[in-house]
């Protein structure tokens, strides 16, 4: 697919999916939404793809929702109110869709990441961003609430303890009060420093078995809301299927050769 607001490159089994609404910021149109949501169905469905990088071409991440879009019709009446609603799934889809990608998602974080910013990476796997780099969830201080995923996933990353910190106070956080919080894993000191860690990162993971990272995403997705020994099911389920590909045969006929695994993704 061709994209109006994505820039998207794959190399060396690496998707680089850049965010390129450049004029607004990255804020989040229902067109743009659109087309976050497409890229990452795309990039799951490619068997080249092993690990994506999620950044921005723009002066900072993103700022969030486009309120001019938004707010067009919808304040002060039920029609505009429920056709908002209506036609808001795009918004819905693209955080979903990076969640339910079966490739790992690095996002790269620089300058702010306001509001739907925060939605978007909270449903990525890893995080790393720059030192400029400012959070907020935005919503309380304009009468909303956030519904996107963010309550539901930040949780789970910062705790909620630090996740409701954020959500009421719609205060900044920094770079380094990401970190503490568990936010990002790593802190760089510029962008260009930031996708060069990424990109190593990136192919790290796609230097490994893609039948195993896939089946790996899967089983930590699931056991987010299942008991322990509903996830380790699952897990022991997977392996049944593991245990006969090509790469598993790969895998120990290179650790008995003592050479790097050239995995298929069979």
């Amino acid at each position: 697919m061709t994209y109006q607001y994505i820039d998207l490159k794959i190399e060396n089994h690496v998707a680089t999916v850049a965010m390129a609404r450049v004029d607004a910021l990255n804020a989040l149109s229902l067109s743009f939404a659109a087309e976050i949501a497409a890229v990452f169905r795309e990039l799951g469905a490619n068997d080249d793809v092993r690990a994506v990088i999620f950044c921005s071409k723009a002066r900072i991440f993103c700022a969030g929702l486009d309120l001019k879009e938004a707010a067009g019709g919808a304040i002060g009446t039920v029609k505009g109110v429920l056709d908002m609603i209506r036609d808001s799934q795009p918004l819905f889809d693209c955080c979903n869709f990076i969640e339910e990608c079966p490739k790992p998602v690095i996002a790269a974080v620089h300058g702010k990441c306001i509001g739907g910013g925060l939605d978007l990476i909270s449903a990525c796997d890893i995080r790393l961003c720059t030192e400029d780099a400012v959070f907020c969830l935005k919503e309380a201080n304009i009468g909303i609430v956030a519904d996107m995923g963010v309550l539901q996933r930040l949780p789970m990353i910062v705790g909620q303890g630090f996740a409701r910190e954020m959500a009421y106070t719609a205060a900044n956080y920094s770079a380094r009060d990401a970190e503490k919080m568990g936010l990002v894993n790593h802190v760089y000191a510029d962008q260009a420093g930031l996708m060069n860690a990424a990109q190593k990162l990136a192919a790290q993971i796609a230097a490994n078995a893609p039948l195993g990272i896939r089946s790996t995403k899967e089983v930590l997705n699931f056991s987010r809301y299942v008991n322990v020994y509903e996830g380790m099911s699952m897990a022991v389920q997977k392996n049944a299927s593991l245990l006969m590909t090509d790469d598993m045969k790969e895998a120990v006929i290179a650790f008995l050769e003592r050479r790097p695994a050239d995995f298929k993704g069979k």
